[in-house]
Parts: structure tokens; C-alpha cells; sequence
């Protein structure tokens, strides 16, 4: 590979509180080891239309509080297309970019991955979703100020639930991936969680209900992973209600809540420490890989290999999950 001078940073898919740091880290561990950067507005889209603006070390200043990305997202039909790549690729020549860092989720790492196929540029990821499902990484950017805002929101509901003696249905997100609905439903101590990985959810919530829940709590909480199987939390909570006459039901949609907000302490260092990472990664000459954080030390993974497999949910979480339930 020719010398880097020039690299291009993106965001991309859906936005998680963390890219701006991940941004700021990109953009000055590269102004550091010497190399222009090139900010990328609106993710593949804005390489598609040339969208690009040089990034200075003070541009990134004051941004590492903020949630959402400074440089924008979107998501890109027509990058979906050899035509579309080969427009971002000629856009990337004519601003003499030489590599990329993309902050994303799989889809853009799917996109980066068969982009690097047809084109001899390099592109790192770095991951940043709230879903936390990205094989090979133990964190996501995201992830735990996602996990403080459901919380948040929860206690406040039991706040609720408990004047009212009511049974709370709360969904938060998580369609393909219950690490949120989990990890959130043992920090705020809900009665119940139902997540995509466990398909008889509502077999359990049912002996759950029928063990005389009724009789020993007065409210409760369950949480609910979106757009499972047996369906969200309307469709559930509506079946709970004419299986269970007793409980007075209600239902929250905690959103696009989850999404926003200033980011935690441990979702800046994880961005900060993935940034430089990817910068070192890429002067190494590395291609095609996410930046990933196992057992606290950066690691290398394949795009392939975090694209392909399925990040397994933790047996032991799910077992503490039960313990803490009866």
C-alpha cells in the first residue's frame, strides 16, 4: 500500500452517543501521526456526492459531551449498488483520500467490506451501536449510555407502576438482539425480560404470572425486546390481558430515547481508545477490520468474521436474570 497522507472519516446506519467521541479520536490521532482527515458528511451518501470538508484538530473541539454525530448518518440505497460504489470511489480519488474509518454498526461494515473488494482502498471500523451485537467486540460505542437511559426511564416508571398497581410492559430496542433489553433489565430489577434469544418467553412469562406473582407484588416491571417472534410489547401486554384478567396492564415505548443523550464516561474512553486504535491499525497497513474491545484490550476482527457470525448472549446473564426474578 502507498504511504498514507489522507483518510476519510464517516458515520454510518444508526447514530449512538460515543461517535462524536470516536470522531474526535480519529481525527486527532491522525493529525498526530501526521496525516490529513477529511470529515464525511451523512455517512455512504455523502461519499456518493462528494460531501466532504477537511477536519482540523480544533474542528472536534467541545464534541466529545454530545450525543448523536456531528458529521451526520444516513442510510444509502444506491452505495447498495456497484454504480453507487463506483461514484464514492471516484469521489474518494478526486479528494485523494487513500483510506477510511467508519463508525457503524454491520450493515456499514458490510458495505465497507465489498467496497474494499472492488476498490483498493482501505477501511477500519469502528463499532457503534446501541444493540451491543457485533460479534468479536465486548462493547459497542453506545451501549452503556443506552443501558443508563432505560434505567433512568424504568425507575421512573416503577415510580408508576407501584401508585397504581400496575404491570408495566417497557420495550426498548433490540430487534434482532436482546443485550439491552438483558443487561438493562437487571439494573432496574424487572420482574421479567423477554429477549429474540430466548423463543419461550412467553411460555416462562405466563408460569410467571400464573406462580401467584399477583399475591406477593402489587406492580411490576417486564421488559420487552422489540419486535420479537411472539411480537412486541403491545401484542404481548394485549395477550397477557385476556389471559390475565387480574392485572391491570400498561404499556411503554421507551424509542428513540435510547439513541440520544450525552454520552457516559465509559462510552467516551471505549470511543477514544477504539479512535487511536484504528489510526494505528490503518498506518499498519490493515484493511477490512473492526476495531473491537475483548477482555479490555483492543483487538482485530475481520469484517467477515463480524458480519457472518452471531454474537452469542452470555448464559450467565440469563441465568442471573432468573435467579433475581423469583
Amino acid at each position: 500500500m502507498t504511504k498514507l497522507k489522507r483518510i476519510g472519516v464517516l458515520t454510518s446506519g444508526g447514530d449512538a452517543p460515543g461517535m462524536n467521541a470516536a470522531i474526535r479520536a480519529v481525527t486527532r490521532a491522525a493529525i498526530y501521526n501526521g496525516l490529513e482527515v477529511y470529515g464525511i458528511r451523512h455517512g455512504y451518501e455523502g461519499m456518493i456526492n462528494g460531501w466532504m470538508k477537511q477536519l482540523k484538530s480544533y474542528s472536534v473541539s467541545n464534541i466529545i459531551q454530545r450525543g448523536g454525530t456531528v458529521l451526520k448518518t444516513a442510510r444509502s440505497k444506491e452505495f447498495r449498488t456497484p454504480e453507487g460504489r463506483k461514484k464514492a470511489y471516484n469521489q474518494l480519488v478526486k479528494n485523494n483520500i487513500d483510506a477510511c474509518v467508519i463508525i457503524g454498526g454491520d450493515g456499514s461494515f458490510a458495505g465497507a467490506r465489498i467496497f474494499s473488494e472492488e476498490y483498493d482502498i482501505p477501511f477500519v471500523g469502528i463499532p457503534g451501536t446501541i444493540d451491543n451485537d457485533l460479534f468479536g467486540t465486548d462493547y459497542t460505542i453506545g451501549y452503556d449510555t443506552a443501558i443508563n437511559t432505560v434505567v433512568e426511564a424504568v425507575d421512573k416508571i416503577r415510580d408508576t407502576a407501584s401508585s397504581h398497581n400496575r404491570l408495566f410492559f417497557v420495550e426498548v430496542m433490540g430487534r434482532n438482539a436482546g443485550f439491552l433489553a438483558l443487561r438493562s433489565g437487571i439494573a432496574c430489577g424487572a420482574e421479567a425480560i423477554l429477549i429474540p434469544e430466548v423463543e419461550t418467553h412467553y411460555d416462562k412469562l405466563s408460569e410467571f404470572l400464573e406462580s401467584g406473582f399477583h399475591r406477593k407484588k402489587s406492580s411490576g416491571i417486564i421488559l420487552v425486546a422489540e419486535g420479537k417472534e411472539a411480537g412486541g410489547a403491545f401484542e404481548i401486554a394485549n395477550r397477557v390481558k385476556e389471559e390475565f384478567k387480574e392485572y391491570d396492564v400498561r404499556v411503554t415505548i421507551l424509542g428513540h430515547i435510547q439513541r440520544g443523550g450525552s454520552p457516559s464516561a465509559f462510552d467516551r474512553v471505549t470511543a477514544s481508545k477504539l479512535g487511536v486504535a484504528a489510526i494505528d491499525a490503518l498506518l499498519d497497513d490493515q484493511k477490512s477490520i473492526m476495531i473491537g474491545v475483548a477482555n479490555n484490550e483492543v483487538v482485530h476482527v475481520p469484517f467477515n468474521k463480524t458480519i457472518k457470525n452471531n454474537k452469542p448472549i452470555n448464559q450467565s446473564m440469563l441465568d442471573i436474570a432468573d435467579i433475581l426474578t423469583i
